[in-house]
C-alpha cells in the first residue's frame, strides 16, 4: 500500500516519532507510529526486528542513558521514505560526554511507518558535545 502522507507529512511524522520514542521516552509510542508488520532491517545488534524488539532496545537505552538526547540534523523525503540524519547524545556512568551520529531511511504504508533501515557510528566521546554543555555553563554563570 502507498503512502497517505506527502513529504512534509512524513518529515514531521519521523520528528515527532524521534521526540516522543527517544527524547520523551515513551517507548510504546512505536505501536502507534509503526504498521502492525513493521520491519526492522537493522534493529537492535544489527539484526531485523520488529517493533517490539525496538521498543525493547529503547528501554534498555533508557535505562543505561538517563539523559540521552537526539538532535535531527537533517532530513529528505520523497516518494514514500524519509532519510534523517541525526546525532544521539549521552553521559555515560564515568562522566564523559558521548555520542554516536547516524542515518535511517523510514518507508511508510498508509500513514505509517512500514520499514527502517539504520546505519550509525560507533559510540565516541564528543566533544561537540561537550563543548555545547560547557558553554551553557558558562553562559548561566555569566547571567
Amino acid at each position: 500500500m502507498a503512502t497517505t502522507l506527502s513529504p512534509d507529512e512524513m518529515k514531521r511524522f519521523v520528528r515527532s516519532h524521534f521526540e516522543d520514542f527517544v527524547n520523551k521516552r515513551n517507548a510504546a509510542v512505536i505501536h502507534k507510529n509503526m504498521t502492525a508488520d513493521f520491519y526492522d532491517h537493522d534493529g537492535p545488534g544489527g539484526k531485523p526486528s520488529d517493533a517490539q524488539g525496538d521498543e525493547q532496545m529503547m528501554l534498555g537505552m533508557y535505562e543505561a542513558m538517563p539523559d540521552l538526547h537526539l538532535t535531527i540534523e537533517e532530513m529528505i523525503a520523497e516518494g514514500d521514505k524519509v532519510v534523517c540524519r541525526n546525532i544521539w547524545r549521552w553521559t555515560d556512568p564515568s562522566g564523559k560526554k558521548m555520542q554516536f551520529h547516524g542515518s535511517v531511511l523510514w518507508r511508510f504504508e498508509g500513514d505509517k511507518i512500514a520499514e527502517r533501515w539504520a546505519t550509525v557510528t560507533s559510540p565516541a566521546e564528543g566533544t561537540a558535545w561537550a563543548a555545547r554543555e560547557a558553554s551553557k555553563s558558562v553562559g548561566k554563570l555569566a547571567s
